[in-house]
């Protein structure tokens, strides 16, 4: 018989608790409460509210994560890494190995559904789970595409990259980055290079290969508005697009320090957006 479920509950990732090994699971108190046998947990109002609830899900999460991100080929833990951090995120597309477990070995909520009622589910080989871990991630890099996400992560290994803040590692591999490899590269950010543009917007001058007139009237406004700068301020605007940091810019102007440089470009901004208005 075929057993219909919301496609949004926590139900659907009843099958991955009883491959998690051993040695995984008994750090994840809410699984471990669980019976291994589907109809003690119907046959408990507890155990169903368990089963729904957050903390089930979280930790449901986190150790399959923990199965799945060993095999994206990145170094230490999952640990190691935040929520920022692509490699991390991708090791949570928990429906992605839900979906792939079931097509790879047929172990699915169904399967799980048509066991006779009183069997109790044995844990599973700790290496085979790893191994089947391995063979859906590979699976999943192809399908979905994932690979060149994962080149460009390994470009940028230090998680800092991936925070919300900027930090001199991560400045130094985008200059590095458009120095050396995007030298054709024509498109320059005013707004991105003033960091202070929450609406989401950013002027760009386009790729002058790709649409010259787009570009025209771009590189026109941006040296209008350069030219209401002081020749301070438009240097700062240089160096920032060029991917200098802070520091760097304060080294190259004489600034006492940083924080000169982070002033005048809250005030350069602030008549970018005057400018544009006026536009």
């Amino acid at each position: 018989m075929l057993i219909q479920f919301p496609h949004d509950t926590n139900l659907r990732y009843l099958p991955l608790v009883y491959l998690l090994p051993p040695d995984l699971i008994v750090r994840c108190p809410t699984l471990c409460a669980l019976p291994r046998c589907l109809s003690e947990i119907s046959a408990s109002e507890s155990m169903m509210d368990l089963l729904i609830g957050d903390a089930f899900l979280k930790e449901i999460m986190d150790a399959t994560a923990s199965l799945a991100f060993p095999h994206f080929g990145f170094g230490g833990w999952k640990e190691h890494y935040t929520g920022y951090s692509p490699v991390w995120r991708l090791s949570y597309s928990l429906p992605i190995w839900a979906k792939l477990i079931e097509e790879e070995t047929g172990w699915g909520l169904q399967a799980l559904f048509n066991m006779k009622p009183g069997t109790q589910i044995p844990f599973a080989d700790a290496d085979h789970i790893r191994e089947l871990f391995g063979k859906v991630v590979k699976q999943a890099i192809e399908e979905q595409g994932w690979q060149p996400i994962l080149d460009v992560v390994r470009e940028m290994p230090c998680d800092e990259d991936f925070e919300s803040w900027d930090t001199n590692v991560r400045k130094d591999f985008l200059r590095k980055w458009y120095h050396t490899r995007s030298k054709k590269v024509q498109a320059v950010s005013l707004e991105e290079m003033m960091e202070g543009d929450d609406d989401g917007s950013i002027f760009y001058i386009p790729d002058a290969t790709q649409n010259v007139e787009a570009y025209v009237i771009a590189k026109d406004f941006a040296e209008r508005f350069l030219a209401t700068l002081s020749e301070k301020d438009r240097q700062i605007v240089q160096l920032r697009q060029d991917g200098y940091s802070y520091v760097e810019v304060a080294d190259k102007l004489r600034y006492k320090n940083h924080s000169g440089v982070i002033k005048r470009i809250g005030v350069i901004e602030k008549k970018f957006e005057e400018y544009k208005g006026k536009d």
